[in-house]
């Protein structure tokens, strides 16, 4: 195992991934549902739950109104959490159970998305890589990592797109999905402190992010100039303006108009 995988506080509130469940159901709604061959046995995995499984059951709710025979595991290091988890809120269809990146999932448990979200917070950069390999190893060709950071109550989140590829066991790093709810006002550079832990020192000139928000936030101040300065506002104005001089925005009205932005560059998120 690799060592990232270490326990933390756990203390995730209940509906801090909600906005994250919404953009899943909407845009993965595919995955999700996908029923032929080994899709029929895929499940959902939530990893690193913590001391109580809010998101997972959160998410198995959300997820299930598209596929109501879905399977959710929540897998947590925590071996009494994952227990307590068990007792309380196990059924024929959403397990808990003990383990870390290298996911407890048996060989006929193939899955079709797997998050871990809140988790790669500690450790060097470079490992990042090696982990998202070892999580996306149970995913089928095309199956879906999420991964990333948000504040306590998910107000702000920032997260990789990560799209397991028909051959090979490295994930094609797709997309970068930003999130806000507007509650802390807004501000591109807002999002730069929740970005997913390999990315963090990558907002410097010369590199890719750093032209991305220089653009955005270009984009953003002239927005608010032509007369769009309430936050949601000045936001949803941006994203036209930006794609207009970054490739790779999606201009989608349900996701400027829920706070999200995702990016998918050609050739994929830097890494």
């Amino acid at each position: 195992m690799v060592d990232l995988d270490i326990r933390t506080r756990g203390r995730t509130a209940p509906g801090r991934l909600r906005a994250l469940d919404a953009y899943l159901c909407r845009f993965e709604s595919a995955l999700l549902t996908r029923e032929d061959d080994a899709w029929a046995r895929a499940v959902f995995a939530d990893v690193g739950f913590g001391e109580h499984p809010w998101t997972t059951l959160e998410s198995a709710q959300a997820f299930r109104a598209l596929n109501p025979g879905l399977t959710v595991v929540g897998v947590e290091l925590d071996a009494e959490r994952a227990r307590a988890a068990a007792r309380t809120h196990a059924d024929a269809r959403t397990w808990f159970r003990e383990g870390g990146f290298a996911l407890p999932l048996g060989p006929d448990e193939p899955a079709r998305l797997v998050r871990a979200m809140n988790l790669l917070r500690q450790g060097p950069p470079e490992r990042i890589p090696e982990v998202h390999r070892t999580l996306s190893r149970p995913l089928l060709p095309t199956g879906l990592l999420v991964e990333g950071s948000s504040d306590t109550d998910g107000a702000v989140l920032v997260a990789h797109l990560l799209r397991r590829a028909p051959d090979g066991d490295t994930p094609v790093r797709e997309s970068l999905l930003f999130h806000t709810d507007f509650s802390r006002g807004f501000a591109p550079l807002l999002l730069r402190d929740w970005l997913p832990r390999d990315l963090r020192r990558r907002v410097r000139p010369g590199e890719p992010l750093h032209a991305f928000f220089q653009a955005w936030e270009a984009a953003w101040k002239a927005a608010r100039a032509a007369g769009h300065t309430a936050p949601p506002e000045a936001f949803a104005e941006s994203l036209p303006r930006l794609a207009a001089t970054m490739p790779g925005i999606a201009t989608d009205a349900w996701l400027s108009s829920h706070g999200f932005l995702r990016w998918s560059p050609p050739g994929g998120i830097p890494p």
